[in-house]
Formats: C-alpha cells, sequence, structure tokens
C-alpha cells in the first residue's frame, strides 16, 4: 500500500470523521485484525495517527477515550480479563505508578530516542516531549515582569496566576513537581506559599490559556504545546521559558498486559514511535519529538537553552499523596 502524505490527512481529518457510516459498510474484521486503544489525546491528535495506521496495515482500531486517571482504573479494573490492547496518553509519571498493568516492549529504533526519555524496563513508550512553560497576558503584562518560578511566589501577582488543580491535571502537578525542584526552600513552605498566592486553582489544565489571554489572570504555568497552540490561534499571550530551568517530561504510549491483541498492539507502539508520526507531532501538534532524527522546530529553544533538567520522577511519584493532602489543607479543599 502507498503511504500517504499525512499534511493531506490531517486537512481532510475534519471532513471525513463528519461522515456518518452507511449502511452497507463492511463489518468489522476478525479478532487477529483488531486493535482497542484507550487514549486521553483529544481527538485532533489520536485520529489522524489512527487512521493512517488502520490505512498502511488493514488492523481495525477501536477507541476509547476519557482522562488519564479515568482509563487508568479502568485497565486497572479489567486486570483479570483485559479489554485493551494498548494505553495511548497520559504523562510517564502517570503511567509509571501503574507499571503492573503494563507488559515491556522496546520498539524498534529504541537507541534513537532521546536522552532520558526512555522507560525504565521499557514499561512505556514516550510519544512526546512536554515542556513547562509559563504565559502572561500581551496586553495587561510586559514581557520582563515574568522571569521565572520565583515569581509565582511574589505577592504582587497574588490572585492573578492560572494554575490548574493538581488533583484534577497531572500536567498541573508535573509542574508543580518542577518548579519545587527549581527554588530553594523547604518543600512544604514553599507549596504553602505558591498556594496561598494563587487565591483559588482552575478546574480544568485547559482553563489556563483561556483565563490569562481573557484577563481573568495575567500569568500562567503550562505546557509549551498549549500554549504555542494559544498563540496560533490568535490568543493575547507570550511564553517565558523560566530562568531556573524547566522539565520537559513526555507522555506515552503502553502495552497492556494481558492484552487481547498483543502484536497489533506492538504494531502501533512502533507505529507512534517512527520517523512519519514524530514528524507530525512537530509539524502538526506543536509538540517536541523524541527521537534524536527528527528535528524540533526551528524557532524553539533547545533544551539547553530551555535549562532542562532531569525530572525527579521517583520522588515525584513517592510525594503524589502527600502532596496532594498538603494542598487540600493549603487550599481549603477537600483531600481528592
Amino acid at each position: 500500500m502507498k503511504r500517504r502524505c499525512f499534511g493531506l490527512l490531517c486537512a481532510l481529518f475534519l471532513c471525513l470523521s463528519a461522515c456518518a457510516p452507511h449502511q452497507n459498510d463492511p463489518p468489522a474484521p476478525a479478532a487477529e485484525d483488531r486493535l482497542v486503544v484507550y487514549t486521553s489525546h483529544k481527538e485532533e491528535v489520536y485520529g489522524p495517527i489512527v487512521k493512517e495506521f488502520q490505512e498502511r496495515t488493514g488492523i481495525w482500531v477501536e477507541v476509547v477515550t476519557g482522562g488519564t486517571n479515568e482509563l487508568l482504573e479502568r485497565i486497572a479494573a479489567q486486570a483479570e480479563a483485559p479489554e485493551c490492547d494498548v494505553m495511548f496518553g497520559g504523562g510517564v509519571e502517570s503511567l509509571s505508578a501503574y507499571a503492573d498493568l503494563f507488559a515491556p516492549y522496546t520498539c524498534s529504533g529504541a537507541e534513537l530516542l532521546k536522552p532520558g526519555l526512555r522507560g525504565e524496563g521499557d514499561l512505556w513508550t514516550p510519544f512526546s516531549a512536554l515542556p513547562v512553560v509559563l504565559i502572561y497576558n500581551t496586553k495587561l503584562v510586559d514581557e520582563a515582569e515574568l522571569t521565572g518560578w520565583e515569581d509565582l511566589l511574589d505577592s504582587r501577582w497574588k490572585g492573578r496566576i492560572a494554575f490548574a488543580d493538581p488533583a484534577v491535571s497531572g500536567s498541573s502537578y508535573t509542574a508543580a513537581v518542577t518548579m519545587l525542584s527549581c527554588l530553594p526552600g523547604e518543600t512544604w513552605e514553599l507549596v504553602r506559599a505558591f498556594a496561598e498566592n494563587l487565591e483559588g486553582a482552575l478546574g480544568d489544565s485547559g482553563d489556563v490559556v483561556s483565563a490569562v489571554s481573557g484577563g481573568r489572570k495575567s500569568i500562567g504555568v503550562t505546557l509549551e504545546e498549549t500554549a504555542l497552540k494559544g498563540i496560533a490561534q490568535g490568543e493575547n499571550i507570550g511564553v517565558v521559558y523560566p530562568a531556573e530551568g524547566t522539565s520537559a517530561v513526555p507522555d506515552g504510549s503502553a502495552l497492556i498486559l494481558g492484552a487481547p491483541h498483543p502484536d497489533n498492539a506492538k504494531a502501533f507502539l512502533e507505529f507512534v514511535q517512527s520517523a512519519d508520526v514524530q514528524s507530525l507531532v512537530v509539524s502538526a501538534f506543536s509538540r517536541r519529538s523524541v527521537r534524536q532524527d527528527v528535528a524540533d522546530r526551528e524557532e524553539l529553544p533547545t533544551e539547553e537553552e530551555m535549562g532542562v533538567f532531569d525530572y525527579p520522577m521517583v520522588w515525584a511519584s513517592a510525594l503524589k499523596e502527600e502532596f496532594l493532602i498538603h494542598w487540600a489543607d493549603f487550599t481549603g479543599e477537600e483531600t481528592p
């Protein structure tokens, strides 16, 4: 089968996905030609990838969507009789917390992954690298006023910071650990000072850009991908890479232990880590590739320029439950 152009695929995707199935569509294929994917990605990300995978392989894919934690809990509940083959999406922090649900698999070309992005024991494969950045409203804030993590503790920003609730948003918890890793001081004192300066977190990570762009908040913390998409859509925001450095924790994919269709699952993992898909990650999704042989957008700073450090995965995983208890105490919210 000829390989179709991904650019054309992305352009046609919304039109194709809007078409209702016809009554004379062929029936679903036999079990050996199926794949069940659970994904926390938005349709604009998983849709083109799944369609191209189906075209190239002839494997029929059933997609189940939901939040990362929701889907992982669902996989855990099905552990005795798995219904899912691949978990596609979710920060590797979250995937690591459910490591006993996954089977190791090493993709061909794993040696081409960027340093630090390969999962321990290959229990997950990275999909894209996601630096944490600061944003500001370009009409309300001068770029020079916001330089790094320390600013988030400054009383002049009290009540003016957009930050998603880390009890809800995995990326927000990653951002909090990134801040703690970059600032001197006792952990819980830093968390208390930040929580008090927020005067309330947002309910969802998707609200950060709109809150800053709309002027409800002046500055915010989000992923580079989200900020770049906002700018491309005309939002009134600018991006600041923290002077103290930042993290670039990947999201990933994982093979379910006892997957009903393991060979098809492995083919999908190979596909999402291929150079073709990783090029799409850069060109269409405003993300950074996990492969050394796929260049990121030229206008973006390099990892060295951003001061990307090795994220303390083990510490972050061990800290999370206690963090959320303290967070609830400091913000006056109920413990999740």
